[in-house]
């Protein structure tokens, strides 16, 4: 048993080693981190939201930055787009596709940042509120997996965990979202 564990530990390893190993990805969270620290200091907010695993880790994001992560801050304004009531309502009234297309429409402003999380890249609900978002002149960034599927290339920034399984790219997702708390905090609150 010992020996499977430590397997499991190793191919976890083995896929944060690989994304890290992508220059391009560095580069990618950095311009994130920035375009986040500009934008609420602009006052823009931002929204988050996925399916499943995915939309844990958008609540989570979204309660560090509207909450306290590393140090004690002003909270920073920021939607999981969790809401059963909202999701259920949507998806009974026009389906499950427009869920997170509803929820951008009705919080979305200019100079917002939206993000959104999956790991096949090929979530409708999520392709759908991303296209929304660009129509609204938000900034968009995508957290992606596999080969980043059919939301590759749709978004201002993307980061892909080029991984099989949804449980590696799903723990890189939530490695990268700590990250780019700690690059935005470092920027405003030194």
């Amino acid at each position: 048993m010992p020996e499977i564990i430590k397997e499991l530990f190793q191919k976890a390893e083995d896929t944060l080693r690989n994304f890290i190993s992508i220059e391009d990805n560095l580069r990618i969270m950095e311009s994130v981190g920035v375009l986040l620290a500009e934008a609420f200091q602009r006052g823009n907010k931002v929204i988050v939201f996925g399916n499943g695993g995915s939309m844990c880790d958008a609540m989570h994001f979204a309660e560090e930055l509207t909450g306290r992560f590393r140090k004690d801050r002003p909270a920073l304004p920021a939607i999981a787009l969790s809401d059963p009531s909202h999701i259920t309502c949507v998806a009974n009234d026009y389906g499950f596709d427009e869920v997170f297309a509803r929820g951008v429409s009705a919080f979305a402003k200019s100079g917002d940042i939206v993000i959104g999380i999956s790991t096949s890249g090929n979530s409708e609900n999520v392709i759908r509120a991303m296209h929304t978002a660009r129509s609204l002149n938000c900034s968009t960034f995508a957290l992606l997996g596999k080969d980043g599927g059919k939301l590759k290339g749709v978004c201002d920034f993307e980061l892909i965990v080029p991984a099989e399984t949804t449980d590696r790219i799903q723990e890189v997702h939530i490695k990268i979202l700590h990250i780019l708390i700690e690059l935005l905090e470092s920027r405003l609150f030194q």
